[in-house]
């Protein structure tokens, strides 16, 4: 009996181990932008090529390379947890801050802010195997109008 308890305790502890590991190193790492499988409407909007994602301490550290919605290249960069709170973005012209809220170990919310306004929201999607990333997101941009866009990212 105790040794059951005992090869239970150490299989237990191997899944909930290899869990976290798992879903951490499901979102780490560095995301190229595949633009012919991605879709923006309309064409002219903020567009990041480039996500780079990475653990610091309890927090993860995202920065974003790309364009924004002048069309004038950006680094956006974001530091927080997925709580479903808000942490500020340094570099961007069109937000201030990021929200991120982990669903599940392959689905993510976030939405951005620009002051107390919430702008858009976003689903992100990672594959069953970890090599895509698709965030399907809807807003308004600075000037009043209604975007949205698929972005499909793969893992470099």
């Amino acid at each position: 009996m105790k040794r059951r308890m005992i090869v239970s305790s150490i299989v237990a502890w191997c899944w909930a181990i290899g869990t976290l590991c798992m879903s951490a190193d499901l979102t780490v790492g560095t995301w190229k932008l595949n633009a012919a499988k991605s879709k923006y409407t309309p064409a002219e909007q903020a567009r990041y090529e480039t996500i780079k994602i990475e653990a610091v301490g309890d927090s993860m550290k995202v920065t974003l390379e790309g364009t924004d919605s002048a069309g004038k290249k950006v680094e956006a960069v974001w530091t927080g947890k997925y709580d479903g709170k808000d942490y500020p973005v340094t570099g961007s012209p069109d937000i201030d801050a990021l929200v991120y809220k982990k669903v599940n170990d392959h689905n993510y919310q976030s939405s951005t802010k620009k002051g107390s306004k919430t702008l858009g929201s976003a689903k992100i999607v990672y594959s069953a195997d970890g090599k895509t990333r698709t965030v399907t997101s809807r807003g308004t941009n600075a000037k009043g109008q209604k975007i949205s866009a698929t972005a499909v990212y793969e893992k470099q």
